[in-house]
């Protein structure tokens, strides 16, 4: 199992390293130009010449390999970084200053990491809430009016564009119904703060997040019961006369969690790398909402830099998701 844990690690970094090569060569040879981005900020007139000076302070006159190395370096050491006639000073770990605020990048992240990790905390114990005992109180009750009308519903949503959906439980939960315990948009605050004016702050995103999530879990739940309940063990114990919730919950529940807790693992991380859509519409401000205002505004720095998050966030949930599936299925570990 160790050795296990070793080689997965081993690989994930490497796959962190080439992302960033590949983010960081992306940044460097993009259509947009940094320099240019810069000087129409801060120069009211045209820039001529002095887009000269905001590339060489940038720089992009020098060998694509010397600039990843400060970048690597900056991580590890922290930098200094020079807009015009002004040198900021990054201190590790350093992914670039906002072209915007001119603050380093790690600290805005950071402040709005809570946001988005209450949004994916909260959906993601939603999908496994409902989706799973759905899911196996369907499988169990296969092939009768109860399965096909719980199927039936969740397909239904599911075939909905989330954007509506989002949409309209805010319309129906804030204007229509006027729920008392929900905050309307735009009003997070941290936990800290007070449990009550985080929760009505995240409501509606965790009730637009969560419901549409757990279709797809109840769907999952479903297939993979349904076929753990006609293995040749679970017919063994039934003719041993176990009871049939000890069947089912102990038996049939754990073989059926394998392929839902992959695909758990990887929505998770996608949910922690930035739920656009979802702080979008219900402005929570949060990574995602964040990386949409930079794409927007031309900010380089901080659209690498929530992409290199996003690809670390997607790689540490599929190690998790290993170590957790060689937890459940042994044989994992033995090949």
């Amino acid at each position: 199992m160790f050795a296990y844990i070793v080689k997965r690690l081993i690989s994930g970094f490497l796959v962190v390293v080439l992302v960033s090569m590949a983010v960081f060569a992306l940044f460097w040879y993009g259509p947009s130009k940094p320099a240019q981005a810069i000087c129409d900020r801060e120069t009211s007139n045209r820039c001529g010449d002095r887009i000269e000076i905001y590339q060489e302070n940038l720089g992009y006159n020098n060998p694509i390999y010397s600039e990843y190395g400060k970048f690597v370096k900056g991580i590890f050491a922290g930098r200094e970084i020079t807009f015009g006639a002004t040198t900021y000073q990054c201190d590790a770990p350093c992914l670039g200053l906002s072209y915007n605020t001119k603050q380093p990048v790690t600290e805005e992240l950071v402040s709005r990491l809570p946001a988005t990790a209450s949004v994916a905390v909260g959906g993601a114990f939603l999908y496994l809430l409902f989706g799973i005992p759905i899911g196996v109180a369907a499988a169990r009750r296969r092939g009768t009016v109860t399965d096909k009308a719980l199927v039936s519903s969740f397909l239904f949503l599911s075939s909905i564009p989330y954007y509506l959906f989002a949409l309209l439980t805010w319309l129906y939960l804030t204007v229509l119904w006027e729920a008392p315990f929900v905050s309307d948009v735009g009003y997070f605050s941290p936990i800290s703060d007070g449990p009550l004016k985080w929760f009505g702050g995240l409501f509606l995103a965790w009730v637009a997040l969560g419901i549409f999530g757990c279709t797809q879990y109840t769907r999952y739940t479903r297939g993979a019961m349904v076929e753990a309940l006609s293995e040749d063990y679970i017919r063994t114990a039934k003719a041993k006369g176990l009871p049939a919730r000890t069947i089912v919950y102990k038996h049939g529940l754990r073989a059926a969690l394998v392929p839902v807790v992959t695909i758990f693992g990887i929505d998770f991380g996608i949910l922690l790398a930035g739920t656009i859509f979802t702080e979008r519409i219900f402005e929570i401000q949060g990574i995602g909402w964040w990386s949409l205002q930079a794409v927007g505004n031309k900010d380089l720095p901080v659209v690498a830099a929530t992409a290199m998050f996003s690809a670390v966030m997607l790689i540490v949930s599929n190690l998790i998701v290993d170590i957790v599936y060689s937890i459940l299925d042994p044989r994992v570990r033995l090949s």
